[in-house]
């Protein structure tokens, strides 16, 4: 194919360098916002109160210089609010929500801890490419564990219970009364340990393949006093015990696996008669072109660095991605068996899918 001859247009380059600045900017903040959630500099700033840098230094046993830079960079990004008349910083109630707040519904850090350590898995993923073999989940940076569960662990607290349990068809009902659920694939236990302290009549079992993660989530559940209610195993997404269950969920996971056919096939045979399989996945259209947004960027960049690698890693190696869409999602949860297949609600970043035998 011959070149095609270009011409510049300066407006649309001048565009586009005002994009990359951004970027780059974001790119090389992200780390600073891991560094502020880990030294604790958002905590110490979110009463709102204003402070200079070596008082926030002080509070936080850390060196005035660097604190001093660290403050500019977040002020330049919008993340820290700066008083020039008495040089001194504060977090608004809208940033101390976001970034000083774990418990909240918008705190972001931990989508920053899950970037980054994604940054330092670079080399693997480029040697990925060169001749297509995989990268499993438990080959990643130990930061991408932990900033994964923070990530989306807000999402979840904002909606689990009060959202996508309610659009099921009487599953609500089910686990008031006294379910068994099976949360597969459940990582650091953060959903698992929401819906136990929802439905404490109801009994909880976490599985996933990453041993690290379960260990986590053991504890964690300890902690929440959920000993004897909720358990955790070791077991993969195609092999997990049990059967009976009222419930099974699996939360952003089903396009991270191998085989998630040969998943959906065991899904269903693990089932009570009247069972509802719960599948969490990332919003997406079923085109490229419905995709090509802020929200799907973030989502294809994270498949492109996490979710095909880890479906590679297995059998089969199906490699959904993380913007598979409903379309896709449907061929492969009927291709298991289900029957009945629907989207019961849906956020700008999530797809709440059901299905049933």
């Amino acid at each position: 194919m011959s070149a095609v001859e270009q011409t510049i247009d300066e407006g649309k380059l001048n565009e586009f360098m005002g994009r990359f600045v951004g970027d780059l900017g974001a790119s090389l903040s992200a780390a600073l916002v891991v560094i502020g959630d880990r030294l604790g500099l958002y905590r110490a700033m979110a009463d709102g109160v204003p402070l200079s840098a070596e008082e926030l230094a002080a509070s936080t046993n850390t060196d005035a210089r660097y604190v001093r830079e660290w403050l500019s960079n977040q002020a330049a990004g919008g993340y820290v609010t700066y008083e020039p008349e008495e040089d001194l910083f504060r977090l608004t109630p809208e940033q101390s929500f976001a970034l000083a707040q774990e418990g909240s519904p918008a705190f972001v850090p931990g989508a920053f801890q899950l970037s980054t350590a994604l940054t330092k898995d670079e080399e693997k993923i480029a040697d990925a490419f060169r001749d297509g073999h995989g990268v499993g989940w438990h080959e990643h940076h130990h930061d991408l564990f932990a900033g994964t569960e923070r990530f989306f662990r807000p999402g979840y607290s904002a909606n689990l219970i009060t959202s996508w349990i309610p659009a099921l068809d009487g599953v609500q009902e089910k686990l008031e009364s006294g379910g068994r659920v099976a949360d597969v694939g459940c990582g650091h236990g953060a959903s698992t340990i929401l819906m136990a302290q929802a439905f404490p009549r109801s009994e909880f079992v976490g599985f996933d393949y990453h041993e690290p993660s379960i260990e986590h989530a053991r504890k964690s559940a300890c902690e929440a006093g959920l000993d004897g209610r909720v358990s955790f195993e070791v077991a993969p997404a195609k092999g997990y015990p049990g059967d009976g269950y009222d419930l099974v969920a699996m939360f952003d996971c089903l396009h991270d696996m191998g085989d998630p056919v040969g998943a959906s096939a065991h899904v269903l045979g693990t089932l009570a008669e009247d069972g509802t399989w719960l599948i969490v996945e990332p919003f997406a259209g079923d085109r490229l072109q419905d995709n090509l947004n802020p929200v799907g960027r973030v989502f294809y960049g994270a498949s492109t660095l996490v979710c095909t690698p880890a479906s590679r890693d297995q059998e089969v190696g199906l490699a959904l991605g993380a913007q598979a869409g409903e379309a896709r999602l449907r061929e492969v949860v009927t291709e298991g068996g289900f029957t009945r297949f629907r989207r019961a609600t849906e956020t700008p970043f999530n797809l709440v899918l059901e299905a049933r035998p």
